[in-house]
Formats: C-alpha cells, sequence, structure tokens
C-alpha cells in the first residue's frame, strides 16, 4: 500500500477525525506493539478500545501522523517517510529524531523543547 499525502490522512483518520489505529498500523507495516513504541505510547493506549480513543492517546497519535504526512511529499513513500520519523537525526534539535522529539513533548523530560 503506497500512499500519497492526500490520501495519507483520508486513509488513517476516520471521518470525526480520530487516528484509526488498526489502518495506521498497516500504511506503516508496523504491529500494535511498534506503533506504540514509535508513538511513545504504551501498547494498551493502542490495543484497548477505551484508551485508543482517549484524547491523550489520539493527540499524539495525530501529531505522529501529522509529522509523517508533513515529509511525505519528499520522502517518496509513507514508508520512506516514517523510516525519516524514526531514525533522521535533526541537527537544530540536537541531533534527535522526530520519534525522540515527540516523545520527550508528552513526557515533559525536556523543558527546552517546550
Amino acid at each position: 500500500m503506497t500512499l500519497h499525502t492526500g490520501t495519507f490522512l483520508q486513509d488513517t483518520l476516520t471521518p470525526d477525525g480520530e487516528v484509526a489505529v488498526d489502518r495506521l498500523t498497516a500504511a506503516l507495516h508496523v504491529t500494535k506493539a511498534e506503533l506504540a513504541s514509535a508513538f511513545g505510547l504504551s501498547r494498551d493506549a493502542v490495543s484497548k478500545s477505551a484508551r485508543r480513543h482517549s484524547r491523550t492517546t489520539q493527540a499524539r497519535l495525530r501529531d505522529g501522523v501529522e509529522i509523517i504526512n508533513r515529509v511525505l511529499p519528499w520522502a517518496g513513500s509513507v514508508p520512506q517517510a516514517f523510516a525519516w520519523y524514526r531514525a533522521q537525526p535533526l541537527p537544530s534539535f540536537g541531533d534527535q529524531t522526530a520519534e525522540e522529539l515527540a516523545k520527550v513533548v508528552y513526557t515533559g523530560s525536556d523543558p527546552m523543547l517546550l
């Protein structure tokens, strides 16, 4: 499944704006456990229905989806954009990856980034 920018958001979001975890895992070719790890969530947050629909879980998932969508045009494909999210160091942010930055922002462990 190769998705492009317009369809990536359409294919991963429900009509009410929630991130559809099953669709996102399919688009990224990862398990729910791998998705949870990449977005700084517990496995239960993406596996259990009540937690999957919580504001906190949805906010984190939405942030990750929007970052991937933002880099998709120059990354070329969803898997390449996701690889960038997980592995590309960002010099302006102390060589942390987007994945690491997302985790820091949500845990609040680096007040300089907030």
